[in-house]
């Protein structure tokens, strides 16, 4: 038996929680803002923006927001925009890591996958630049960076990089 929980234990363990349902445009996080919420992505489609920029599309049932501001405790590093109508678990944050030990490790787990991953992208981006390749390369993988360190637990869904760090 494995200490860390797969998405199907996390997912079940949130069977109690509400469901909140946005539409197209919505908002469900601003950048800067603090909202002492945890959202897990039930169906949908969100974009994850950075200074106006779009960083990363998340569509994958099980994607955690708002998990850097809860262990922080800082406010929210970027805005979470629906694309398409989406349903999230709600939580309150602190009170999900205090009863709900499934929650927190596979939101360690998440996280550890990221750096992980994002370990790898910035090697790749070194080797990159050593050889010289092109800006194209170059700005490709460090979009696939940006993705990484923006999201937990989803597929990020953009140009090259369709990837699930918990696979």
């Amino acid at each position: 038996m494995t200490v860390i929980p797969d998405k199907a234990a996390f997912q079940n363990s949130l069977a109690a929680l509400g469901v909140v349902t946005y539409q197209p445009g919505e908002s469900v996080i601003a950048d800067g803002s603090k909202t002492g919420r945890l959202l897990v992505l039930k169906k949908g489609t969100v974009a994850i923006e950075k200074e106006g920029t779009e960083i990363a599309k998340v569509s994958e049932p099980g994607a955690v927001f708002g998990e850097l501001s809860l262990l922080l405790d800082r406010p929210h590093t970027a805005d979470v925009r629906v694309l398409e109508t989406s349903q999230f678990h709600v939580a309150n944050a602190a009170a999900l890591v205090d009863q709900n030990p499934i929650a927190v490790l596979y939101i360690a787990k998440m996280l550890a996958h990221r750096l992980d991953d994002a370990n790898h992208a910035l090697l790749q981006l070194k080797s990159q630049l050593q050889a010289g390749e092109p800006h194209s390369v170059v700005a490709k993988t460090l979009n696939k960076i940006q993705g990484l360190l923006a999201v937990s637990g989803a597929s990020l869904v953009y140009a090259g990089y369709p990837h699930d760090p918990l696979a």
